[in-house]
């Protein structure tokens, strides 16, 4: 069996380490980056220190709106497909990517295998929403992390086949950050001592695009109670600085600058934070399973879950709330709401029967 399996940034490379192997051991893969992330702090950096065996093609497109970008994928996506023939095509999330990926897929007559199906925020002016619901309608194999996106997937009648395999971030999760966790010089240049900061993160187009809310953000980072790290996607950077306001960050006595970091960093940085504050779905998940509250600065979120058992708030961008959320005390209890750290091998087993 021959899988084409398509990822192109952070998030998904971190997902792909835990099936990779597994699949491997039973079908042939073939991996396609499509550049989506492409410098090394967003890119290359997850390879190695996930050991995730590198790509056999790269198609270098980063950049662009989210239309342009995703059909400059689907014209380099489907001579590929042409040409390699695989018997399934496997994607993760909710990028521009994933759509690319299923699209080019479904215009080929390959089956879609959807890793993280079903996950919902209802908020259809987020492109990544939007993405993940048009995949789900395209795939044939529907891998979803949690009863509440197999209850998601049921309600809009999908066509394909829905298993609940849980989250294959748990299994990257029990492996590294405990490591991680004792990872602490990655806190020195900074600053900052265990529990005694913020790790914030902020790159969504909605929150960041818009000069208005952008203003907003910074306010709301300005205002929290406790020394902020603060690693700086490029886009958030580019952004600023368009909205001259890179020199205030940076001139922000407790609001601590990092470039992009590596897994390990990141990692270890968020499981020695008093709180996580961010618009990053990944993150948020990445806050539950490491034991840390988290605050996020958007409307709605697709992992309802952690707002439900209190360790996640959203409070948009109001500055108020967030330091209001950032005072409660901790939830007693803290539910194993994504499966058991075995997502990647289900995975693997799921893809292999859709050969033939």
């Amino acid at each position: 069996m021959r899988v084409l399996t398509v990822i192109g940034n952070r998030p998904q490379f971190i997902k792909a380490s835990a099936v990779s192997s597994r699949l491997r051991a039973r079908a042939e893969e073939i991996t396609v980056h499509t550049g989506q992330h492409y410098d090394r702090e967003l890119s290359q950096v997850f390879f190695d220190e996930l050991k995730l065996p590198p790509p056999e093609h790269l198609l270098g497109i980063g950049g662009g709106t989210n239309t342009a970008q995703t059909a400059r994928m689907l014209a380099a996506l489907e001579p590929l497909l042409s040409d390699l023939r695989p018997d399934a095509v496997l994607v993760y999330g909710d990028t521009n990517s994933t759509l690319a990926g299923a699209l080019a897929a479904v215009q080929a007559g390959i089956p879609v295998a959807h890793v993280e199906a079903g996950m919902r925020s209802f908020d259809r002016a987020m492109p990544e929403e939007v993405n993940r619901v048009v995949c789900d309608h395209l795939s044939s194999l529907l891998l979803v992390p949690s009863k509440t996106a197999v209850d998601n997937l049921a309600r809009e009648s999908v066509p394909g086949r829905v298993e609940e395999v849980g989250d294959v971030m748990v299994d990257v999760a029990l492996l590294l950050q405990p490591a991680c966790r004792a990872r602490t010089e990655a806190l020195e240049p900074y600053g900052v001592e265990p529990g005694g900061y913020l790790l914030a993160t902020a790159h969504r187009a909605g929150n960041v695009d818009d000069p208005a809310r952008l203003a907003q953000l910074v306010d709301l980072l300005l205002s929290l109670p406790d020394p902020v790290v603060l690693p700086l996607h490029p886009r958030t950077r580019a952004r600023l600085e368009a909205a001259d306001l890179l020199r205030a960050v940076e001139a922000a006595p407790d609001l601590h600058l990092a470039p992009p970091l590596g897994y390990l960093d990141f990692t270890a940085l968020l499981c020695n934070a008093r709180a996580v504050v961010t618009d990053s779905g990944g993150v948020q998940k990445e806050a539950y399973l490491a034991g840390v509250p988290c605050v996020t600065m958007r409307p709605s979120t697709e992992w309802v879950e952690t707002v439900e058992t209190g360790w996640n708030a959203l409070v948009d961008l109001d500055g108020e709330r967030a330091r209001a959320a950032l005072a409660r005390p901790l939830p007693r209890e803290r539910p194993q709401l994504y499966g058991d750290g075995q997502a990647g091998q289900r995975v693997a087993d799921a893809v292999a029967t859709l050969a033939g």
